[in-house]
């Protein structure tokens, strides 16, 4: 139980997925406007993240080292984060129209999104060979978790950014990747956590 909780507080904080290790900044970048967009398509993220973490282990363990084809593992996690991402995308578009149009063309990016990619590749060379399934799909959602949270604070923060009045300079996008080197720098700070 206690290597479960290591997993989550890594994934949410130590080892957060954008701001310690880069990953998925398209969507970080291009999503957080606003934070309901924000939130909807960390959801997302984490639907499609934690079930591709489950499926991925699965297949590497039952098909891709059976039959010692280890090296068609990034194409093989490929195809199944692009039919999670399929899912994702006409699931949302029959329940909610508007947070379908509102995620725009970054929802099929969640395909080419290299935080799921990551996760799925970290959980196999993760620790002593890899995670177990359990392990697997906690780490799935401690890393959809942190990009959540990392993805809604800087829309927190730009929307604040947004209401105040800036010099013209910091106005817009520098102000935003101002802030988002200020969050990095923040999220260091739990690097001595674990």
């Amino acid at each position: 139980m206690s290597s479960l909780l290591l997993i989550i507080i890594a994934g949410v904080l130590v080892n957060n997925l954008v701001m310690s290790q880069f990953l998925g900044i398209c969507p970080f970048l291009g999503i957080s406007k606003k934070t309901e967009t924000a939130f909807g398509m960390g959801m997302a993220v984490t639907f499609v993240m934690v079930l591709a973490s489950v499926i991925t282990y699965l297949i590497r363990t039952y098909l891709l080292v059976p039959f010692s084809l280890e090296y068609m593992q990034t194409i093989a996690f490929i195809l199944v984060i692009a039919v999670l991402v399929q899912t994702v995308e006409m699931v949302l578009k029959k329940v909610s129209r508007a947070l379908y149009q509102a995620l725009g063309v970054y929802l099929p990016l969640i395909t080419t999104n290299c935080a799921v990619l990551g996760v799925a590749i970290s959980n196999t060379t993760a620790v002593e060979g890899g995670y177990d399934l359990l392990q697997s799909a906690v780490n799935g959602l401690a890393g959809a978790l942190g990009f959540t949270l990392a993805l809604v604070a800087f829309a927190a923060i730009r929307e604040k950014l947004a209401m105040n009045d800036l010099p013209k300079w910091m106005d817009g996008f520098p102000g935003a990747l101002i802030a988002a080197g200020l969050m990095a720098v923040a999220f260091q700070g739990f690097a001595g956590l674990i």
